[in-house]
């Protein structure tokens, strides 16, 4: 791990709302309940000033982007333009022109060893990527799942235009289930980790394990201070397998995640929360365990990736094959949850927000679950409200 002393002091607390992950396998049928209100972060709640979105929404496939995709998982777009693409089998990572479809391999990330559900997974931009040029990545290893970086230069020959590893943070425990993956910095400049219990359950309440958490580390791996454990990166517990991470326009941090048999979770973090998985799945009675704000019978979700577009949040499903919204007052759901897309294009892995009512999804048909069509995967520009 590198580590380097941190310059900036830390401005404000930021939410994080993590979310129940099952097993993409696995799943019992049940109808999503109506939410109901879930903690916030401290110092935090839903503001009577803030705007409410109407409680139904609209989806509107504009178009495909890029199809062709190899088992397509972190997507990162460039702030020049383009957008990268980190496949999770082949441990490489590719630039997608938006507007053209085209692509081109930047190169494949050295170390990675894909299996199960491990490989190259998140993929994140440097807070300073306009001097630094420093692209983040989630990835299994031979030994564990590891956070790297990787100086991109675009005038070095395609193929081999990223930077040897510089390893940011090793030893989260890997399995061939429930890796985590999903990397983002926050408004604060800090790197949020969703990480999974790798099918060890006890993992999830020992503090002292970095498996089934969402971690809050300096961009050098350090632990960020006014986490809420002493010289630990760990900022919340008690998660089962974290694989989304999107802050609202209030910078509240939100988190989906899957549950086992019962219920798939979207959730409020707050620093220090115990979430409950092994112990509770979904909504619990014992007040110590955070409550989800949303929660899906697993064959409807099995989520992966959210992003917050238009007063809610979107949040992609695998074993559900569509697109849930959540609207939200503060870090409350503010109506049911809605589904689009059912079916339509199969699996769907991750969500970015492109500005201006837009997102972008990719598919997830090639990842040894799903069924594979002409031009899978892909990647698609939604238009939504």
């Amino acid at each position: 791990m590198q580590r380097r002393a941190v310059t900036a002091v830390l401005a404000a607390s930021v939410l994080l709302l993590t979310a129940g992950c099952s097993s993409d396998d696995q799943g019992s049928p049940g109808a999503a309940p109506s939410p109901s209100p879930s903690p916030t972060a401290a110092g935090s709640s839903a503001s009577p000033v803030e705007e409410t979105p109407p409680a139904k929404g609209t989806v509107k496939v504009v178009r495909t982007v890029a199809e062709g995709l190899n088992t397509p998982w972190g997507l990162a777009p460039l702030p020049e333009g383009g957008l990268l693409v980190a496949s999770r089998d082949e441990g490489t990572i590719t630039l997608v022109d938006e507007e053209s479809g085209r692509k081109t391999e930047l190169g494949e990330v050295p170390g990675v060893s894909a299996a199960g559900e491990g490989g190259l997974l998140g993929i994140a931009l440097s807070p300073d990527y306009a001097s630094d040029r420093m692209v983040y990545a989630y990835f299994t290893s031979a030994s564990d799942n590891r956070v790297v970086r990787m100086l991109y230069d675009a005038e070095r020959p395609v193929g081999e235009q990223l930077g040897a590893p510089d390893t940011v943070l090793r030893g989260i425990p890997k399995g061939m289930i429930h890796n985590g993956g999903r990397i983002a910095f926050g408004p604060d400049g800090l790197l949020y980790v969703g990480t999974g219990e790798s099918g060890q359950q006890g993992l999830s309440q020992d503090r002292e394990s970095l498996g089934g958490k969402i971690l809050r580390l300096t961009p050098e791996g350090e632990p960020a201070p006014g986490n809420p454990f002493p010289d630990s990166p760990v900022y919340s517990y008690g998660h089962r397998n974290v694989q989304g991470l999107a802050w609202d326009a209030k910078q509240r941090l939100f988190a989906a995640e899957f549950g086992q048999n019962t219920w798939d979770e979207l959730n409020a973090i707050v620093p220090g929360g115990n979430y409950g998985w092994p112990e509770a799945e979904g909504r619990s009675d014992d007040a110590k365990y955070r409550d989800p704000l949303a929660q899906w019978g697993t064959d409807e979700a099995s989520p992966s990736g959210v992003a917050y577009a238009e007063g809610s949040m979107w949040m992609a499903g695998l074993r559900g094959q569509r697109l849930w919204r959540v609207p939200l007052k503060g870090t409350v759901a503010s109506a049911d949850s809605q589904a689009f897309l059912e079916g339509d294009h199969g699996r769907l892995r991750t969500v970015v927000a492109a500005g201006s009512g837009k997102l972008w999804v990719t598919t997830s048909n090639t990842d040894g679950r799903g069924a594979p069509k002409e031009g899978d995967d892909r990647i698609l520009e939604l238009e939504v409200s």
